[in-house]
C-alpha cells in the first residue's frame, strides 16, 4: 500500500510547478483528477521543449502529468461549475496556480472551496507572493532573473547566466508538497482543512540560502564569481570542473597542499595558508588546469580516489545510463496511455521501508474520465 493511497486531489493547474506537486502526490498513492478545459485541456499539451510529440501532447506533459485521471469542466458554465464544486466538497487535496483572483472571480477561491469542505488543503502557486509583483507573469527563467540566481553561475567575466533547468519552479513545486503533507499531518490532529502557499521567488530564493545567508552577514557584496572554472561564488580553490586531456573532472572541497601532493604539482605547496584558497582562488585554479589538462580522467581518477579526496569524473547521460551505479537505483519506468503510446520517464525518487514508487499508467487524454467520474460521484443533476 503507497502512503498516500485514499486521499483524492484535484489538479486545476496547468505548465510545471503545480501539476508536478500533483504528480508526486500520485506517485505517493493519492488519486489525482486533473480539472481541464474541454478540447484544449492544458496549455501544457502542446509546449514543447524538444518538438517530441507523442499520441498528440508533448513529451513535457506525458512525463509530468502521468498517473492522473482527466475531467473536462468549461468553469464559466454553470453546470460544469456545479458539477466541480461537488468534486471539491469530497476532495481531500486541491492544487492550482492561476493567476492571483482568476479563482476567486470563477468561485473556486481558497475560501468559497473551504466552506464548501473545511478539510479541505488548498494548494496555490504564484510568481511572487504578496506585495507589488504580484501580477507578473510567473514563469520560470523570469523568477530565475530577478531572484539573484543568474549571478551566481559562469565565469567572472560572463554575464549573469540562467540555470539549465526550470529551477524555479522544480523547487516551488517541491515546497508545495512538503506544505500539503504538513497540512495533511496537521488536518489528522485538528479535522481542519489549510491554505498552502508557494511563490517561485520565495523558492528560489530558499534554495539560494547558504549563499544569500553569507550576502547578508557580508556586508552586501556581490557575490565574486571566479574567473577559471567558477561552481560555487563563495568556495575557494579547487572547487570547480576542469578539463582533461580526454575529458572533465570535477573537484570538490579539499587541502591544496594535499592536492599538488596527489597530483605532484609542486607548485601548490606555496598556497599552505587556507585563506589563500579563496584570495588566490584564481591563480591557484589555472595552475590546476594546466596541469590536468595534459593526461586523461582515469589517471587524475587513480591518484585522488585511493586518497578518498573529493572528486568525480564528469558524466553526460548515455555514459550515466550504461554504469552499474545507475542501473542501480532502477531509475527509469514505462508509462503508457491505456491502449495508446509509451513513454519511458523518471520514476519518483523517494523509497519509504525501501518501497519504489513506480506508476505505469501514462497520462490521459482530454476529458479521458469525465463519464466514469461523474458517475462514481453522481455529478450530473
Amino acid at each position: 500500500m503507497k502512503p498516500l493511497e485514499g486521499l483524492l486531489v484535484l489538479d486545476f493547474a496547468q505548465f510545471l510547478a503545480a501539476p508536478w506537486a500533483a504528480t508526486r502526490l500520485a506517485d505517493l498513492g493519492a488519486r489525482v483528477i486533473k480539472i481541464e478545459r474541454p478540447g484544449t485541456g492544458d496549455i501544457c499539451r502542446q509546449l514543447y521543449i524538444s518538438n517530441l510529440s507523442l499520441d498528440g501532447d508533448s513529451t513535457l506533459f506525458h512525463s509530468i502529468n502521468r498517473n492522473k485521471q482527466s475531467f473536462a469542466a468549461d468553469l464559466k458554465n454553470p453546470a460544469d461549475l456545479a458539477a466541480v464544486k461537488r468534486l471539491v466538497a469530497r476532495a481531500d487535496v486541491m492544487i492550482q496556480n492561476f493567476r492571483p483572483g482568476v479563482m476567486e472571480r470563477i468561485g473556486l477561491g481558497s475560501d468559497a472551496c473551504r466552506a464548501l469542505n473545511p478539510r479541505l488543503v488548498y494548494g496555490v502557486v504564484t510568481g511572487y507572493g504578496d506585495g507589488p509583483w504580484r501580477e507578473k507573469p510567473g514563469q520560470d527563467l523570469l523568477a530565475q532573473s530577478v531572484s539573484g540566481l543568474t549571478w551566481l553561475n559562469g565565469n567572472a567575466d560572463q554575464p549573469p547566466l540562467a540555470f539549465g533547468l526550470s529551477i524555479a519552479d522544480l523547487t516551488a513545486s517541491a515546497h508545495l508538497v512538503q506544505g500539503i503533507l504538513a497540512a495533511l499531518v496537521r488536518r489528522g490532529i485538528t479535522g481542519q482543512g489549510a491554505l498552502v502557499e508557494v511563490s517561485l521567488l520565495e523558492s528560489i530564493l530558499d534554495l539560494q540560502f547558504e549563499l544569500t545567508t553569507t550576502f547578508l552577514n557580508d556586508g552586501g557584496k556581490r557575490p565574486e564569481r571566479s574567473a577559471i572554472n567558477n561552481a560555487n561564488a563563495y568556495l575557494g580553490a579547487p572547487y570547480g570542473i576542469y578539463a582533461t586531456a580526454d575529458g572533465f573532472l570535477a573537484l570538490a572541497m579539499g587541502s591544496i597542499v594535499t592536492l599538488g601532493e596527489l597530483l605532484e604539482l609542486p607548485a601548490l605547496a606555496q598556497f599552505s595558508a587556507p585563506p589563500t584558497w579563496f584570495t588566490r582562488r584564481d591563480e591557484i585554479k589555472r595552475l590546476i588546469a594546466a596541469h590536468l589538462a595534459a593526461k586523461p580522467t582515469r589517471h587524475w581518477l587513480d591518484r585522488l580516489e585511493p586518497a578518498d579526496y573529493w572528486c568525480a569524473e564528469v558524466l553526460d547521460w548515455n555514459r550515466l545510463w550504461r554504469t552499474d551505479a545507475f542501473k542501480a537505483l532502477d531509475f527509469v519506468q514505462q508509462v503508457t496511455r491505456d491502449d495508446g503510446p509509451t513513454l519511458a520517464t523518471t520514476r519518483c525518487p523517494i523509497r519509504i521501508d525501501g518501497q519504489l514508487f513506480k506508476s505505469p499508467r501514462g497520462a490521459p487524454r482530454v476529458g479521458q474520465h469525465t463519464r466514469e467520474i461523474q458517475a462514481e460521484f453522481r455529478l450530473q443533476v
